[in-house]
């Protein structure tokens, strides 16, 4: 099962990295709307491939950000403008928030741009990730490090459709709630692209 996944995930993600500078057109269903000007940003989606069961490796955000306090997002942040390209961008806020070394991460490919309603425009960089690594957190911007098995998250009956206010607009996302991790927002809706590139 894992060489089959493996497999898929190259085979359906390698034309993305072909021009990685390249930012392709948002998916309109990720858009809030509202906004414009986005910032770019870039989120490494690091899938772990233990003997066992491959996993997502999440975090959890401090609850005294200003910003997604206590949120369960991927490792990433604002591209910079020393990064080259968003796979750059992910590979360093990876290491800079969870300690996660760039030699330990295979990049498969990339995911359609995310906007949101925050003004960020995330380009989310898929990677394998070989076990044997060590992780520290960065307590300025991460409260938890931890794990969730990919075939939860590639579950569509794990995949829950919610409605919010925003703007004085309603806005669906989805959400996927597993064990005490409210998983929602533009991680879910992430990790359903991910679903939809990989199985639709």
């Amino acid at each position: 099962m894992r060489e089959m996944i493996r497999d898929r995930l190259r085979d359906t993600l390698a034309d993305t990295l072909v021009h990685p500078e390249i930012i392709p057109p948002a998916d309109g269903r990720h858009v809030l709307s509202g906004v414009t000007n986005f910032r770019a940003a870039a989120v490494l989606v690091p899938i772990i491939d233990h003997p066992g069961e491959m996993t997502v490796l999440l975090t959890r955000r401090p609850d005294h950000m200003n910003r997604h306090a206590g949120q369960v997002a991927f490792p990433g942040g604002r591209v910079d403008p020393t990064d080259v390209h968003p796979v750059a961008a992910a590979l360093r806020e990876a290491e800079e928030e969870v300690g996660l070394a760039a030699h330990h991460v295979e990049i498969v490919g990339r995911l359609d741009d995310y906007h949101t309603g925050t003004g960020f425009q995330i380009t989310p960089i898929v990677g394998l990730v070989t076990p044997g690594f060590a992780l520290k957190a960065c307590d300025r911007e991460v409260a938890e490090i931890f794990e969730v098995p990919f075939s939860f998250l590639m579950n569509p009956e794990n995949h829950q459709r919610k409605e919010t206010e925003f703007k004085g607009r309603t806005a669906q996302y989805y959400a996927m709630p597993y064990k005490e991790y409210n998983i929602w927002g533009a991680t879910a809706g992430m990790l359903v692209n991910l679903f939809n590139r990989l199985y639709r």
